[in-house]
Order: C-alpha cells, then sequence, then structure tokens
C-alpha cells in the first residue's frame, strides 16, 4: 500500500554533543533569514568559497549493496558549478562578506580559505569590509598532493585570509601547539636534563633561554604539517573539494572556546560542522548541493543534527508495512521509486535508497529515532528497522541516490 507523503521543514538526529544546524539553499538569502537571530553572536566563521575555477565539480556516487563492498561507483553527480565570471563573483562574495561582519560578535573571527585564482581580490575585498588594520595573517597551508608542472613551478599552497572583527578578539595559539619539526639550533648549547630530556640553551641580554627539543611550539603562519586528503583517505566523503579535519580542527581551537557558535556559509562535505561539534561547539552550515545532507547525516551519525530539509518535488512513492512489537513497532519497506529511476536502468528499487530513517512528526518537523545508511561494512540494504513506541504520528524517511529527501506518514496498528 502506498504511504501518504508529507511535506516536512526540518529533520530533527537527537544525539550527544552541542546542537549542529545545517540549512539547505543560497548562502546569502539564508544568513539574511538567519540575522534577526544571530547578529553579532558568531564567534567563528570559516568559510571555503568557489575559487572562479569555471569547473563544472562532481561527487561519485555508489549505487546498491555490490558497488558499496567494492567501494566502486558508477554516478558522477554534479555537486556545483563554479563560475569563470569575475564581477558576478565578487559582487556574491561582497555580499557574503558583509553578511559575514554583521554576524560576527565583536570578539569574532574570520578565516578565508582561497587559492591563487581568488586570493588578490578577496584580500582586497575583506580589507574594505573588515578593515586593513584588522587583517591578522596570510597562512599558507602547503602540502604535497596532486600533480607535478612542467611548464611552472607546481601549485602546492592554498591561502587562509585570517581576520578579526575588533581588537577585542580573544586567539588561543596555547590550544594548537604542535611538536617541533627540527632542534633550534641558532648555536645554542645541547644538554641532557636528569629525566634525559635533551634541550639547548642560550645567554642573551645576562639571561639564559632555554628550549626542550621536544616542547610543542605554536605553529606560524606556513601550514605544512597538516597533510591534503589523499585518493583513499579514511576520511573522504567522495565531495571532491573537501578539507581534511586536522585542518578546521586548527582553527576551530584558536579560534573559539566551547560553546561558541561556528558557521560555515559554504559548507560542502561539513567538515568545519565536525570539527565545531567534536570539540564542543555548537555549529552552523549552510549549502546548495542536494547530496550534502547526506553526507553529513553520516558524518554527525551519533550526535545532535537538524537538517532544514530542502523540498523534494517528484512523483516519489514508498510502501512499508508496519507491525506492532513489545515497545517497538518492526517497519518493513516493500517498494520505493523516484526520480533517481531516471539515473540508472534495470536496477532493484533497493538500489535507489541511500540511507533511511524512521522518527514521528513534530509539528513541521520528523524527530529521526532509528536510521541505516549504507557503509562498506553494511553495504546490503536493512530493510527492516524497529521504532520505538511513542506519541505522535510515525514517519518513514529515504533519502534516495540523487540526494533526494522524501518523507512518508505510517499508519500505527491500531489505525486499521
Amino acid at each position: 500500500m502506498q504511504l501518504k507523503s508529507l511535506s516536512v521543514r526540518h529533520e530533527v538526529h537527537d544525539g550527544k554533543g552541542p546542537s549542529c544546524t545545517f540549512f539547505t539553499g543560497d548562502a546569502i538569502r539564508t544568513m539574511d533569514a538567519l540575522m534577526p537571530e544571530l547578529e553579532g553572536k558568531v564567534q567563528l566563521i570559516y568559510m571555503d568559497p568557489p575559487f572562479m575555477t569555471g569547473k563544472r565539480f562532481l561527487m561519485r556516487v555508489r549505487v546498491g549493496a555490490a558497488e558499496w563492498a567494492a567501494d566502486k561507483s558508477s554516478l558522477s553527480l554534479e555537486t556545483y558549478c563554479d563560475s569563470k565570471n569575475r564581477p558576478a563573483y565578487l559582487a556574491m562574495m561582497r555580499d557574503v562578506l558583509t553578511r559575514c561582519h554583521k554576524l560576527l560578535s565583536d570578539t569574532g573571527m574570520l578565516f578565508l580559505h582561497v587559492d591563487y585564482r581568488a586570493h588578490p581580490h578577496l584580500r582586497l575585498l575583506a580589507d574594505e569590509i573588515f578593515g586593513e588594520n584588522n587583517f591578522l595573517n596570510e597562512i599558507v597551508w602547503a602540502y604535497n598532493s596532486g600533480g607535478r608542472s612542467v611548464r611552472s613551478f607546481s601549485r602546492k599552497h592554498d591561502i587562509i585570509l585570517f581576520y578579526c572583527k575588533t581588537d577585542q578578539y580573544t586567539f588561543n595559539l596555547e590550544d594548537i601547539k604542535v611538536p617541533p619539526t627540527a632542534p633550534p639550533s641558532n648555536h645554542m648549547r645541547k644538554h641532557v636534563d636528569p629525566d634525559g630530556r635533551c634541550y639547548r640553551s642560550i645567554r642573551s641580554n645576562g639571561k639564559v633561554y632555554t628550549y626542550y627539543d621536544d616542547e610543542p611550539v605554536p605553529p606560524s603562519d606556513v601550514w605544512n604539517d597538516l597533510s591534503h586528503l589523499q585518493q583513499r583517505d579514511p576520511e573522504r566523503t567522495g565531495f571532491e573539494t573537501q578539507k581534511p579535519l586536522s585542518l578546521l580542527t586548527r582553527i576551530v581551537m584558536c579560534a573559539s572556546a566551547k560553546g561558541d557558535l561556528v558557521l560555515d556559509p559554504f559548507s560542502g562535505s561539513g567538515t568545519t560542522l565536525d570539527a565545531a561539534t567534536r570539540n564542543d561547539r555548537r555549529a552552523a552550515g549552510i549549502g546548495c548541493g542536494a547530496l550534502c545532507p547526506g553526507i553529513l547525516r553520516r558524518r554527525m551519525a551519533g550526535r545532535s543534527l537538524t537538517i532544514e530539509v530542502p523540498y523534494t518535488e517528484d512523483n516519489a512513492a514508498c510502501d512499508a508495512v508496519i507491525h506492532p512489537g513489545v515497545g517497538f513497532y518492526s517497519v518493513e519497506l516493500k517498494d520505493f521509486c523516484s526520480k533517481a529511476n531516471e539515473l540508472v536502468e534495470n536496477r532493484p528499487w533497493q538500489d535507489l535508497i541511500d540511507s533511511w530513517h524512521l522518527g514521528y512528526l513534530d509539528g513541521d518537523s520528523v524527530r529521526i529515532r532509528t536510521s541505516f545508511y549504507r557503509t562498506r561494512k553494511s553495504p546490503e540494504l536493512k530493510e527492516v528497522l524497529d521504532l520505538p513506541v511513542y506519541e505522535g504520528t510515525p514517519v518513514v524517511c529515504i533519502t534516495d541516490i540523487a540526494g533526494g529527501n522524501h518523507y512518508s506518514a505510517l499508519r500505527r496498528p491500531t489505525d486499521f
């Protein structure tokens, strides 16, 4: 029996840790909507915007159990298309940076991730909006992955522009110390203390300065100790421009404290939100790609997450059976179809499902209680899930391989 479709505004996953909210849509319009609530309240904004590459970015999607088990994919879907129109790009970034400035608290900070294409233009734009005196650092993130150029020097770094809103900011440099890459020399004398630790000393102006070889030191503005994600890195989500968790963890730790709010207006694969919530910060992200919510659900599994659901306008149909149990319902999927059928041929309905969830309707939201995600360890679709018995309308939520989100009301056994 085909279930009745529902229009849902928010999908709420209860879990551990601070709140994390993902808004699906345009960055500028979403920040405008958030302004009445969050103006002057955001502590840290990190953004990795488009770079004027003119490139169409794709994400490889696994379809069905066989592709998940083999770690292969037969489907490539667009995540976003990066325009090369400089006037339009700079107008968009001016609007974004202006809103970022308003959303930041007086102690807040901005980290703007750019490459060689956007760097000179956005540096001038950020200087204008935030003020040249509030520019703190031009951080060089150097890495060794990627190909080698034979017609010029290989490009092996990005730039992260670091600004404060006012001089009231608090910078937690002690929280991000790293092991030294090499013992300091500078003609220092080498010693060994009673515990066997090596240190070096130098006398200057009547004072003796001591430096231990293994003493952590604050990083400089050249970050060459944080690796770019390799192709087979287990951290990879499939999102083409994904940044490593270690990079965002350093930024989150140095520019915010526990309980602070961290915002990423171009959150993509959700690395900023992951890093923030892992370290007890509240997080909010904005993204326009249909596949982004599905990536974030997996990354945040077991943690608190609210997704502002994009409306999926298609003729999706779901059939499921609900059976009574002691303190729970057993829900069995029987059939599913959506526009994702157009992307693959001769596939069973099970292969169209990326993940599915069960919960209860709560106003215009659905509160998730049980979830299943395909993984390499669990590639086969689990067609039966248990749902604890609560008050309200039971709901089955299905995310298809194209990122479509579909919600249907279930009838309790007593309703028949």
